[in-house]
Formats: structure tokens, sequence, C-alpha cells
């Protein structure tokens, strides 16, 4: 069973890294570096860093909160998180070691 990790990123929709959505441009980063294991998840609420409210209303979504599940080995995490990194963008990320595998259908 390989081993790796599970880096979760953790921003809003309305999050932006110039022109397009940060959680576009996390999958952007990530898949040109190979890696293709991601999740977004969006969630109805949630406290920044900050301690400040991000929620989905009913006439305003733009600030969703929205969590980017990436599952990768060690080496494709450690240069996905300097690219971030590099990108200038104010990211909350946790890290996760894990062992992951597929499980084959009959």
């Amino acid at each position: 069973m390989p081993a790796g990790s599970q880096l979760t990123l953790y921003t809003s929709r309305k999050h932006k890294k110039g022109h397009k959505s940060v959680v576009a441009w996390i999958i952007d980063a990530a898949r040109a570096q190979g890696v293709y294991g991601i999740t977004v998840l969006e969630g109805y609420e949630g406290l920044d860093a900050h301690g400040k409210m991000h929620a989905a209303h009913f006439f305003d979504l733009a600030d969703e909160p929205t969590v980017v599940l990436i599952v990768a080995d060690e080496p494709s995490i450690d240069a996905l998180l300097v690219t971030l990194e590099a990108g200038g963008v104010e990211l909350f990320y946790t890290r996760t070691a894990i062992d992951y595998g597929r499980i084959a259908g009959a």
C-alpha cells in the first residue's frame, strides 16, 4: 500500500488569483505537476483563521467556504506546496500522512 499525504486547503468560492478562482488555480497547479487525486467540497458556513464567518446564502453563494482535498505521494505534495507558496495567495492548509490504494471491482 503506497504512503503519501492528504493536503487539505481551505478557501472560499470568492477568493481569486488574478482572473480565476483560487480553487481553479490550485487544481491547475496540481494538474501541471501530475497530481490528480483532487476533490473539491463546498460548505454551507465556516469561520476562517481570523474568525470571520463565511457562509453560503440563497442570493449570494460567492462567500461559500470551500475545501480542496489532494492525495498524492510525499514528493508530489512537497512540490505542490512550493508552487502554491510561490503563487502569493494566502491559504490555510493541513497535511496528514496517509496510506492509500485502489479497490478493484469484479
